[in-house]
């Protein structure tokens, strides 16, 4: 498949990260050229060089846009990188077209053997952009998970965060717990998640072996987004360094987690996927 491909699954790792260093090096050995004309003004071909270096990084630039769009498309909506995600391809846009620009106004001062200080104020603008949008390329990967351990999935990922609410749902005296039915979930297919929004809390549920199980998304590690990771047994191994754990106890089977990871009832009631949530009106050992 052309989006598995694009995404890095074959590969085992991201195509778009891989082909960013092109245009990122092409770019700055232009600039490094434009001042080394300035420099060496007596060296031929150097602003001719920087000329060539930016047309090929232009180049470079648009074909790892096109796994980076991928991988833009594949960021759900209601995840906070998304905003990150957008800032930082709206940037990447503005540096292909400065650059585009910049390539036009050098086209007639390829005998120059002095760089101009219009196409030389270009670059270095380019380069501040270029390098701002690489900080939040960074943050994308490093604080927000985006791409990490995609390979390791072998079933779709939750696009979406359902939000539900125990208002206007009861239990019996005699329980402390309030089950809310979970739209959607009959429709998991064998190790597939849904992502839960209950009462603040964020929720992964899980269906392996016909039977479904609720526990926290979020990896008590690293905060990984355990919906997203991937199966094995009953162990849920998180995306972003490996951490196991048991979702039918919330144990951690397999570290860095050193702590384990809460779990919620989940029930079938009236024909619906129902999980429970403590009642907030309920004393501890009342």
């Amino acid at each position: 498949m052309l989006k598995d491909f694009l995404e890095g699954k074959p590969l085992r790792h991201p195509v778009h990260p891989m082909l960013v260093h092109f245009p990122i090096g092409l770019f700055i050995l232009s600039l490094i050229l434009d001042l080394a004309s300035l420099a060496f003004p007596s060296v031929p071909n150097l602003v001719r060089d920087s000329f060539y270096a930016m047309l090929v990084g232009i180049i470079t630039a648009l074909i790892a846009a096109v796994p980076g769009f991928v991988d833009y498309t594949d960021i759900r909506s209601d995840h906070p990188a998304k905003r990150t995600a957008t800032t930082h391809m709206i940037l990447n846009l503005l540096v292909v077209a400065l650059y585009g620009i910049n390539l036009g106004i050098r086209s007639s001062m390829l005998a120059d053997f002095k760089i101009p200080l219009l196409p030389l104020i270009l670059s270095l603008v380019g380069v501040a952009l270029l390098s701002a949008s690489g900080y939040l390329g960074g943050r994308l990967v490093y604080d927000e998970g985006i791409s990490v351990g995609r390979h390791k999935r072998r079933t779709p990922t939750p696009e979406d965060t359902l939000h539900l609410s125990t208002a206007g749902f009861t239990s019996s005296e005699k329980s402390d717990v309030v089950f809310v039915p979970v739209p959607e979930a009959e429709r998991l297919q064998d190790r597939e998640t849904l992502r839960v929004e209950l009462e603040d809390q964020v929720i992964a549920i899980a269906k392996i072996d016909n039977r479904f199980y609720g526990f926290q998304e979020f990896c008590t590690h690293r905060f990984g987004p355990l919906s997203e990771g991937g199966f094995e047994g009953f162990n849920v191994e998180c995306p972003w360094h490996n951490s196991c754990f048991d979702v039918r106890t919330g144990k951690v089977t397999h570290g860095p987690a050193t702590v384990d990871l809460k779990i919620f009832k989940v029930e079938m009631r009236d024909g619906k996927v129902c999980i429970g949530l403590p009642r907030k009106d309920r004393k501890p050992n009342a």
